[in-house]
This record gives C-alpha cells, sequence and structure tokens, in this order.
C-alpha cells in the first residue's frame, strides 16, 4: 500500500530521519561481521537477526520512535548480550531498547540494567508476558569534539501528568450514567480507508502511531470503525497465532465524551471478534496523557498493567505510554 506524503513523513518522525539515505538510516545492512537475515523480504527489513557466539536474537526496529524491541532466541545470562544489543542501539540511534520475556527470564535482563514496566497477562497463552526496558544513553558532540552524555530519565513533571490523566479518565467513566454501549461498525478497512484515515490524522495532528510491528510472525489487519454521525476510527489488529495473543492499536484518541464511548465500543466489539476467533489476551500500548482514550480502555474491560516511559514519540516529542491488558478466556 502507498500512504501520502504526509503520512511518510510521519511514520519517518524526525526532518533530519527524512534526509537519511536508507544506507545511513540502517547502518546494519552489509555488516560481515554479523551473520544478518540479508534476503528478508521488504515488509520486514526492519527486523534484524543477528548471531554472535551464543548469542541470537531478533531486533524490531521502529525508526519513527527510535525504539528497539529485542526478541532473545537462547534464554541465559550471556556476557556478549547486553555488549550486542547496546552496540545495536549505538548503530541504529536507538533511545529505547525493551524486551518481552517470561517471568523466569526476566532477572536476566534485570542484571543487565533493565526495569520492570509493565505485565501482559496470558501473553504466552498460559504464562504471562513481562516487559522490560531501559532507557539508552545519548552522546552529543560539542563544538571542541568532546562528546557528552545525556540522561533521558522522564521528569516527575511528565509523571505527575500522566497519572492525572490516569485518574481523569477513571472518573470520565465512573461518571457517565449507565447505558448500553453505542452501535458501531467493525468492517475491514481498505487501502483508500487507510490512506484516508492516516491523511485526516496526519494532517489534524491527531496521529499517535504508524501501525509499526510489535511482533514477528504475526497476521496483521486494520479495521474501519464507523458509526452514525460521522464517527471514524482506524483500528490495528496483530494477532500472534502461535500463543493466541493479540495487539490493538488506534490510530487516533477520541475528542469529546461522544467520540470516548463509541471508541470504546470499537474496542469491545474488536475483542468479541478476537474471542471468537480464539485469542486468548489483547493488549494495548496508548499515550498515557490522553483522559479519552484512557476512559476509552476502561470502559471497554481493560486494565492498566504497565507503564512504559518514553515509549511514544508524538508530534515529534517522546512520551510516556500505558500498557492495557484485557484477559478474554482461558486457554483451551
Amino acid at each position: 500500500m502507498n500512504r501520502s506524503l504526509a503520512i511518510e513523513q510521519f511514520e519517518m518522525g524526525t526532518e533530519a530521519a527524512q534526509s537519511l539515505t536508507e544506507q545511513e538510516a540502517s547502518p546494519l545492512r552489509g555488516v560481515a561481521a554479523w551473520e544478518l537475515d540479508a534476503e528478508a523480504p521488504e515488509s520486514e527489513r526492519d527486523q534484524f537477526k543477528i548471531s554472535r557466539g551464543d548469542v541470537s536474537l531478533c531486533l524490531l526496529v521502529n525508526r519513527r520512535t527510535q525504539s528497539m524491541r529485542i526478541i532473545d532466541f537462547r534464554a541465559g545470562p550471556q556476557a556478549k548480550k547486553f555488549d550486542l544489543v547496546r552496540e545495536i542501539a549505538e548503530r541504529e540511534g536507538i533511545c529505547r531498547v525493551y524486551t518481552v520475556v517470561e517471568r523466569e527470564e526476566s532477572n536476566t535482563w534485570l542484571k543487565m540494567g533493565f526495569e520492570k514496566e509493565g505485565t501482559i497477562p496470558g501473553f504466552y497463552k498460559r504464562s504471562d508476558g513481562y516487559i522490560l526496558g531501559m532507557e539508552m544513553e545519548r552522546e552529543a558532540p560539542l563544538e571542541s569534539g568532546t562528546r557528552i552524555k545525556i540522561s533521558q530519565s522522564p521528569s516527575l513533571a511528565v509523571s505527575d501528568r500522566a497519572e492525572r490523566a490516569y485518574q481523569a479518565g477513571r472518573r470520565l467513566m465512573r461518571n457517565r450514567a449507565p447505558e448500553t454501549m453505542p452501535k458501531v461498525k467493525v468492517t475491514l478497512a481498505r487501502s483508500q480507508d487507510i490512506d484516508k484515515a492516516f491523511k485526516n490524522a496526519v494532517n489534524s495532528g491527531r496521529a499517535l502511531t504508524g501501525l509499526e510491528d510489535f511482533g514477528r510472525d504475526v497476521e496483521k489487519d486494520k479495521f474501519l470503525c464507523t458509526a452514525r454521525g460521522g464517527f471514524s476510527l482506524l483500528v490495528g489488529v496483530e494477532v500472534q497465532p502461535c500463543f493466541d495473543n493479540a495487539f490493538v492499536e488506534a490510530v487516533c484518541a477520541p475528542r469529546g465524551d461522544k467520540e470516548t464511548w463509541l471508541t470504546a465500543a470499537s474496542f469491545k466489539k474488536i475483542c468479541e471478534d478476537l474471542k471468537a476467533n480464539g485469542v486468548v489476551s489483547v493488549f494495548a500500548i496508548s499515550s498515557a496523557e490522553s483522559v479519552e482514550l484512557t476512559a476509552a480502555w476502561v470502559t471497554a474491560g481493560f486494565r492498566r498493567t504497565g507503564r512504559l516511559p518514553r515509549h511514544m514519540t508524538i508530534h515529534g516529542q517522546r512520551a510516556d505510554a500505558f500498557l492495557w491488558s484485557r484477559r478474554l478466556c482461558e486457554p483451551s
């Protein structure tokens, strides 16, 4: 699918990133010292499979948000694991790295300096997934040529804003008079629907995500949720069949009470369809400072199960995200 120029600019994230050539944007390509999956199709060009000694990793790079998910093929505390992750993060200009592991493996990453940021119940079908993350220190050159370390730690003010938004979203949900959920229509989005939704989101400054991949070996669909009165919302759904989990992501946050409840109804309908297709666990990542989006997830039956510091990039600025989870059923 070819997107408009505005959408491409959003996905690149910054003007500096737009000026990079493909070779400059990905120094890992063609590095003979590592075993890279050079035959990966175009759609997987930001997935790197790398082996060095007893370490074997798959790295999912999101260039727009300058973040990287680590998938570890060989469990255990190999000494070179962190050195390899740090080396690649520096080469790729990554600010944040994170991984999802089972509880038994979480101590390995904690010892490397990662912090536990959240839990996804039933991520591995019969066991939970732990999200552990770390912000990579970056170096900035001075005119003299000296390089200095810049701390990426989130401020207390940012934490306070996110917590206030969360509590306000819960109040908004509780104060709503009990009534049946509004009716929404959820259909598989056509390419023209996707282009239009992204273009409108970017032009209005409301785009929260480019619906980039969260996992590997997944089945991805995009759905258009509509209702009377002109409501329209593009939602991405990424299903990982091997574990029967699904990642749900909304392109825009709702505006006002009406859109909030229609957005919640959209999430709820999508979850019903996922459950009917055998999905056990659903999770989502969304802006931590959106009151309306918080209310929508809570109304749709999701629980906040984590907070990911500076995980998102919104309007060119790094922003905290909430992790939302919902267990649809017990695994068969």
